[in-house]
């Protein structure tokens, strides 16, 4: 039978679910309004249609790393309520996610975020995923923070494809990993600092040192300067675990024990609601 555009429009206004859909149950239904209805609801089309306009601001982040720690993800899956992003089958959901954009950036999860809404009652969103690995040897660590609102992805790079299977690294790599999630760093080192940030330290630094002597004020400008590098450079902060340690010396210290150089190269930090 013909579908006509009307009937499409129609079922559309009944389930909120997308046009194609719509024709489509309606040609698997024979015309059959309800029937139509019906097999929307059953694929969960029809419920995650009309909660895609709910707000999804809970939820959580998840990750996964290849089985050699050659590569890592970190994605952050939203629902509407806190009790939900503590639900066994989203977490579970969320970390099956995960892996599969790990071993398929290009995969359509469409199908079963639309079956999670079904099941689950809340509107589900995939909002962003990036992936993280050494730029040649090394390995790459995660640590996500209690609750899930907070995870980190690390790229540790080395001379060695040892260092993936060293326990020292490793240790390290996931202390760092819980110290960016603790600390917020902005960047690895100094260098990669963005210069708009730099600019606007030394203004406010300058301004703090009006109507000193001139000699004084490089001075007052390099030490300001230097704190700020200590707190938003990840290499220059104190380790949380030692204070009297600062992550670079804390690395080469592993870095001996192991046998080879280490590199911080890159850090994600994800936390649920922020902007990407």
């Amino acid at each position: 039978m013909t579908i006509t555009k009307d009937s499409v429009m129609a079922l559309r206004e009944k389930t909120g679910a997308g046009l194609i859909d719509c024709k489509r149950a309606l040609a698997e239904s024979n015309g059959d309004m309800d029937e139509a209805v019906s097999i929307l609801r059953k694929k969960g089309v029809a419920t995650a249609a009309k909660k895609s306009g709910r707000s999804a601001s809970e939820g959580i982040i998840a990750q996964s790393i290849s089985a050699d720690r050659s590569q890592g993800i970190l994605v952050e899956v939203n629902c509407e309520t806190d009790f939900v992003a503590k639900n066994d089958d989203f977490v579970a959901f969320s970390n099956e996610i995960a892996g599969e954009l790990l071993s398929n950036p290009s995969i359509d999860l469409e199908e079963k975020r639309t079956e999670q809404v079904a099941k689950i009652g809340e509107n589900i969103q995939i909002s962003r995923s990036e992936t993280l690995s050494p730029t040649a040897s090394g390995l790459v660590e995660s640590y996500v923070h209690t609750g899930a609102k907070v995870a980190v992805l690390l790229s540790i790079g080395s001379e060695s494809a040892d260092v993936s299977v060293n326990d020292d690294v490793v240790t390290m790599a996931k202390d760092i990993c819980m110290h960016i999630a603790a600390t917020s760093p902005v960047c690895v080192t100094r260098e990669d600092v963005p210069s708009e940030l730099v600019q606007k330290e030394k203004e406010i630094a300058l301004a703090q040192a009006e109507g000193k002597p001139p000699q004084a004020i490089e001075k007052i400008v390099t030490g300001k300067l230097e704190k700020y590098y200590s707190g938003v450079c990840l290499l220059e902060q104190p380790f949380v675990k030692n204070p009297d340690q600062s992550i670079q010396q804390y690395v080469d210290e592993v870095a001996k024990l192991a046998g080879t150089p280490l590199k911080v190269e890159k850090f994600l930090r994800f936390q649920v609601g922020e902007k990407a």
